[in-house]
């Protein structure tokens, strides 16, 4: 006999997703209605709107996809590269690397340039790459790369696509409502995030916006979009604004309410505010953190607020300490990837996640933790740091 599934209540302070509101989970639970009604249309320009703030774009190709964010990167990909097309691709963790397998899988040539783990992308190396190949058509690059907590210098990257004549596609995932990002200002041609970290939405959607350069480069296509559900060419005639709209798949309704919902909060909060938000809860964080002896993997000045990457003490087995977080305390923090497994944690501070609380929670947790472990670490030192970095 099957029964209803009850999740546990946890405190989400991992990679992602990380705690949805409330008022998130209660807008999810509004009745659904069909994916034309003219009062969901109504909302879809809402959500358009704000999400327009959210990139700071005026792009009328601002849309979320049905899908999580992995979606939004193939939708950036997968319409402006063609068979045979130059891409400088910048990897310095996890997710530059997907942005090559985008790039390989249609049909693209990836030129890399490739950084440590945990640095941010060097500006010379990218300007080297553009200066040695002929007709690169796009720069790609992860603003904020996840698995490791950098933030790479999205503006001046894309000051040097702009030199070489190139387009630009940016990885926004984890920065998008927690950092800066300016999509016109900047002059990103292709963005795309995700919901499920700094936006405190359930997994699933996929925010992307596409600036006038990239739409030219869509329609300019010499070969039709390879995927179908993604081209934005048929996919705009649903998103694309005014009271008509073309059947193009059915949208996650109650999923679009959810975001909508978070969208508001954000604009309620103020998007400067938040930034401020994380980066004081960060501030605390890392002061109770470097207090008992816990050092970070990326240095301060491209450190990002939302995503720690720490080392983890010597002789402690990492996955034991975060499934007694996960028993002892109902708190969710996240492994290492790649080169980084088994070394360090990444703990998060997204969204409704980040808060004072929460930074408590997790210090006093992972000091009793380690103690128990016998983890060389100064025992108490954690809240009294944390506590005088909120008084500053």
């Amino acid at each position: 006999m099957k029964s209803s599934f009850n999740p546990p209540v946890r405190t989400l302070m991992g990679p992602g997703p990380s705690d949805v509101s409330p008022r998130v989970l209660a807008a999810m639970a509004r009745p659904t209605i069909g994916h034309l009604d003219p009062e969901f249309i109504r909302m879809m320009d809402e959500i358009k709107e704000m999400l327009q703030a959210l990139f700071k774009t005026q792009s009328p190709l601002t849309m979320p996809v049905s899908a999580p964010g992995s979606a939004g990167m193939e939708a950036c990909f997968v319409n402006l590269v063609e068979p045979g097309d130059k891409v400088v691709v910048c990897q310095n963790g996890v997710f530059g690397g997907r942005m090559k397998e985008n790039v390989v899988r249609f049909g693209g040539e990836a030129i890399m340039v490739e950084d440590e783990w945990g640095k941010p992308v060097d500006l010379d190396k990218v300007e080297k790459a553009l200066a040695e190949n002929d007709n690169v058509k796009a720069l790609a690059f992860v603003h904020a790369e996840t698995s490791t907590g950098v933030r790479s210098d999205a503006e001046s990257l894309c000051a040097l696509a702009q030199k070489y004549g190139c387009l630009t596609i940016v990885d926004t995932v984890t920065s998008l409502g927690g950092i800066e990002v300016d999509m016109d200002g900047w002059g990103i041609d292709a963005i795309y995030s995700g919901t499920q970290k700094c936006l405190s939405c359930p997994p699933g959607i996929s925010p992307v916006a596409f600036s006038e350069k990239a739409i030219e480069a869509v329609q300019a296509r010499k070969t039709p979009v390879p995927s179908w559900f993604l081209d934005k060419n048929l996919v705009m005639g649903y998103w694309g604004g005014g009271g008509k709209r073309a059947y193009h798949h059915t949208a996650p309704v109650n999923s679009l309410y959810a975001l909508h919902e978070s969208l508001v909060m954000l604009h309620e909060e103020g998007l400067e505010n938040a930034w401020a938000r994380h980066q004081k809860h960060h501030n605390a964080l890392r002061a109770g953190l470097e207090a008992m002896g816990i050092n970070f993997l990326v240095d301060e000045e491209c450190r990002l607020p939302q995503l720690n990457s720490v080392f983890v003490p010597e002789g402690i087995d990492e996955a034991e300490v975060r499934s007694r977080l996960l028993r002892d305390y109902n708190l969710e923090i996240g492994a290492g990837l790649g080169a980084l497994a088994g070394k360090v944690w990444r703990i998060g501070l997204m969204g409704s996640a980040c808060t004072r609380r929460n930074v408590m929670l997790c210090l006093a947790a992972l000091e009793n933790t380690l103690i128990s472990m016998g983890a060389q670490i100064n025992a108490g030192a954690a809240a009294q740091a944390a506590e005088a970095a909120y008084a500053e």
